[in-house]
């Protein structure tokens, strides 16, 4: 019997156990020295009392989360004799007054037996193997008793005797089998069968205080499955269901003798190792475990009918330092799970200590991007745009931080993490509106530009008010005509979204003058129709191709498709990330409209733009 909530009951029937001891085993003192035969009783009571001292110390000994398996178990046995000597007195004191016939004391012997049998029915309830002997011992021998006063009423009391001692075992035996029942569907999954989070921390927990006193070491896998949410959006939950059951047999027939499968929730399944004695071997055995599953779960699946198939990302985290916090073994594997599906999914990655850097450096950046705003650490840059006579003819508004602890960090870094925490609404409403003022104010000093290109994410563009706060800052700041300048740059990932709902917003951004560009064009989700249903103006070439335009004639063949394909909608293109004259008589020759890179100039500030145009 290895289950905390058990040990916890027995735990807490043990003050209740000495009081029913030391209180009417005062009373057997008492009437043995009424009747003048103390000394049989005191030299029992004694007994009782250096058991519920030795009882209460076991009592104290117990601290549920900070008991090894081992001695959790050492610390069970002794409970174990303790419940079994207070019921074996018990037993001796029947045994010591059974014959006292002339004060009748017999009569009350034969009671506490009975009540004595009684209270192991009630409090052992949990431990068949505590309830069962303790009953047959205590009443086994008033059986024996009744049947041996060679009376017809001793009979038939030595018959009632074995029956209450069958109604005590059943009546016991039907509250343990309830009590297992109940702490079966507290302890494991419904769905799968297998142990559910509750269990598997209080267990992880166990084996870490393990591992920890022994010195010995083992592993955590965090599998989560790739995409898992788009089987069941798409056919249904009953089918995820079916699938996950399918997914925990395929996980469970992989697994050793030693290892504990459980499922934390959702698509989430987790296995802790057993114990290993070098630091070596858990890592070992982890990745080629962990490949092994990955193998397993690739192979398709037959649902309803219906040939499914789904891949799994898996974070794996290392005990090899003694350390003994499950909740800490836990977070690193699912921040280990989380890299393996940022590259790419269907991977394996251990937890190390780069990884948790770059972890509490995410943290760190999250945490001080709320407060870029009010310490004005967030700046705009401005990237020129030229045609092919190499004259100005538009910017692409870049934004920019500088952390006085962290110094600069690039826009790959933080936009994401932005984007991830929602800030991206806060920010890029700054960007608009910084942007739209220094249009303004060029305007005013006659800086003479026909675009002026500024980037919009994904949940940005999907904010309830984002179309309103547009609205709002063209009112403000810009002139119908200053407007028609302004080019909101949304990457193609757009389109994975409600089409519908895309173009209705795109058609009310083109209501109030502004122009639309799809960016990072061909690396994503474009394709004909969408380039046919959308209301854009301009396609924006991904720098990925023109980098590699020198080197790989595919790339000269897609950005040569890209400019015919965007002559055919009437569409103008822009190429970015030109950084050799090659690159841009290339482009040149296929006719493309808008050219931007460092061939041409690095980001300017305000000034500097200023400067380079004059």
């Amino acid at each position: 019997m290895n289950n905390n909530y058990f040990h916890s009951y027995l735990h807490k029937q043990m003050p209740v156990m000495m009081i029913l001891s030391l209180v009417p085993g005062f009373a057997y003192v008492f009437l043995s020295w009424m009747h003048g035969i103390p000394l049989r009783a005191v030299g029992w009571y004694g007994v009782i009392v250096v058991t519920s001292i030795w009882g209460s110390r076991v009592y104290k000994e117990y601290r549920d989360d900070e008991l090894s398996g081992p001695r959790l178990e050492a610390w069970y046995q002794r409970l174990s004799l303790f419940y079994y000597i207070t019921f074996f007195l018990w037993l001796v004191i029947f045994v010591l007054f059974i014959f006292e016939k002339q004060y009748n004391l017999h009569y009350i012997a034969i009671f506490t037996e009975i009540g004595a049998a009684v209270v192991a029915s009630t409090l052992l309830v949990p431990d068949k193997k505590l309830f069962i002997p303790s009953i047959i011992m205590l009443m086994l021998p008033l059986v024996i008793y009744f049947l041996f006063l060679d009376e017809w009423y001793g009979y038939v009391l030595s018959a009632f005797s074995a029956t209450l001692t069958w109604v005590l075992i059943y009546s016991a035996n039907s509250s343990h089998k309830l009590l297992m029942q109940t702490n079966f569907q507290a302890n494991h999954d419904f769905l799968t069968g297998l142990k559910n989070r509750h269990y598997f921390i209080n267990y992880l927990q166990k084996l870490m205080l393990t591992l920890h006193e022994y010195k010995t070491y083992s592993f955590l896998l965090l599998i989560d499955l790739d995409h898992f949410k788009t089987i069941n959006d798409s056919l249904g939950h009953e089918v995820g269901d079916s699938l996950l059951q399918k997914v925990a047999d395929r996980i469970q027939d992989n697994l050793f003798d030693g290892a504990l499968l459980a499922r934390l929730g959702g698509d989430e399944f987790v296995i802790a190792g057993p114990e290993y004695t070098t630091k070596d071997e858990p890592a070992e055995v982890a990745e080629r475990l962990a490949n092994r599953i990955l193998l397993s779960l690739k192979d398709s699946y037959v649902v309803d009918l219906q040939h499914l198939y789904i891949s799994a990302s898996i974070g794996v985290s290392l005990v090899v330092d003694q350390a003994n916090d499950a909740n800490r073994l836990i977070k690193e594997a699912d921040i280990a799970m989380y890299e393996a599906k940022a590259n790419g999914r269907n991977g394996v990655l251990i937890f190390d200590e780069d990884m948790a850097q770059r972890v509490e450096l995410k943290l760190e950046i999250e945490r001080m991007l709320h407060f870029s705003l009010d310490m004005n650490e967030i700046y705009l840059l401005y990237q020129p745009q030229v045609n092919k006579n190499n004259h100005l003819v538009g910017v692409e508004v870049l934004v920019r931080w500088k952390n006085e602890r962290l110094g600069d960090i690039f826009p790959d870094v933080f936009i994401p993490i932005a984007e991830h925490t929602g800030f991206i609404i806060e920010l890029g409403r700054y960007i608009m509106e910084n942007a739209f003022r220094t249009l303004s104010v060029w305007e005013q000093q006659g800086v003479n530009i026909n675009q002026f290109s500024i980037n919009v994410s994904i949940r940005q563009f999907f904010y309830h008010d984002f179309v309103d706060d547009v609205r709002l800052l063209c009112e403000e700041y810009l002139s119908p005509k200053m407007r028609e300048k302004i080019v909101f740059e949304v990457t193609e990932s757009i389109v994975a979204a409600d089409v519908d709902k895309v173009i209705g917003l795109m058609e009310q951004i083109k209501a109030l003058g502004i122009r639309l560009s799809m960016d990072d064009f061909g690396t994503g989700y474009s394709s004909l129709s969408y380039l046919k249903l959308l209301p854009v103006d301009e396609i924006k070439i991904d720098r990925s191709f023109v980098s590699e335009i020198n080197s790989t004639a595919s790339d000269r063949v897609m950005v040569g498709s890209i400019l015919n394909l965007a002559r055919e909608f009437n569409l103008s293109v822009v190429a970015e990330g030109v950084e050799t004259a090659e690159q841009f008589e290339f482009l040149k020759e296929c006719n493309c409209d808008v050219f931007q890179g460092f061939y041409f100039s690095k980001p300017l500030t305000e000034s500097e733009l200023v400067d380079y145009i004059s």
